[in-house]
């Protein structure tokens, strides 16, 4: 059975694609695409909060952006392997849902998590188009798809990014979709642990970021991505 979407989204944990790629994420529902993400993990790890509290955080997050599909594999955090298993399991997903785009985290970044989901990422992406590789979903065969592209979205180290995409009318959302995940970000009355994203100003940061993109293209704000090939346009007028 496919369940076609034209985005699909890729993150190792939990709020990944939040913090990475909401503003992008709305901005294309907004324009009429369909877009769903596939959690790996449940950010069982997680020094703040409970398997359980991310759930309901990730059900408010989506709510909020409107997507239209969530996804959690449930592989271990911190612990799952670049094989098979886990290969195929994500063959599943960009088969069941036959996008066009896929998103992924980068292939560095502070949490070695991130680094270790790009590569997996990118690797089932291209299994996915084999169809000599076999996967069921629901008691059917499926059948193989590869995505028409696989970008890379740029988290917590900074990464030069081969494009950028205009979220400026975005980013208020943004920060309130972020904000959904009340137990990994700045609550004055936490008693919990301190982590790096848990101050408050982290949402300083993440608009910094957002503002360093933005800037070489004439946007306030802006998320960034690499390619794993380059891409190609129509026309010039495309690239501004």
């Amino acid at each position: 059975m496919i369940e076609k979407l034209d985005i699909l989204v890729f993150s190792a944990h939990p709020d990944d694609a939040e913090l990475a790629c909401s503003g992008t994420i709305m901005k294309h529902i907004d324009a009429g695409l369909k877009v769903g993400i596939v959690d790996l993990t449940q950010g069982e790890l997680g020094s703040r909060g409970t398997i359980e509290t991310r759930y309901s955080e990730a059900e408010q997050a989506s709510k909020l952006m409107g997507i239209h599909a969530r996804v959690n594999l449930k592989m271990a955090d911190g612990f799952f392997e670049i094989n098979e298993e886990n290969k195929k399991l994500i063959a599943e997903q960009i088969r069941r849902y036959q996008p066009n785009i896929v998103l992924a985290n980068a292939f560095t970044d502070r949490h070695p998590d991130h680094g270790r989901a790009g590569k997996l990422v990118s690797e089932a992406c291209f299994l996915s188009g084999l169809r000599m590789v076999e996967t069921e979903w629901k008691g059917e065969k499926q059948v193989a798809h590869r995505p028409k592209a696989v970008y890379h979205y740029i988290q917590d180290y900074y990464i030069q990014p081969d494009f950028v995409v205009d979220v400026t009318d975005y980013t208020e959302r943004k920060i309130e979709v972020i904000k959904a995940f009340k137990t990994q970000f700045f609550d004055p009355e936490s008693k919990e642990p301190q982590t790096p994203i848990s101050g408050e100003d982290f949402f300083d940061f993440v608009k910094s970021r957002m503002m360093n993109f933005g800037r070489p293209v004439g946007a306030k704000y802006a998320e960034g991505y690499t390619v794993e090939r380059f891409p190609g346009v129509n026309n010039l007028m495309d690239l501004t």
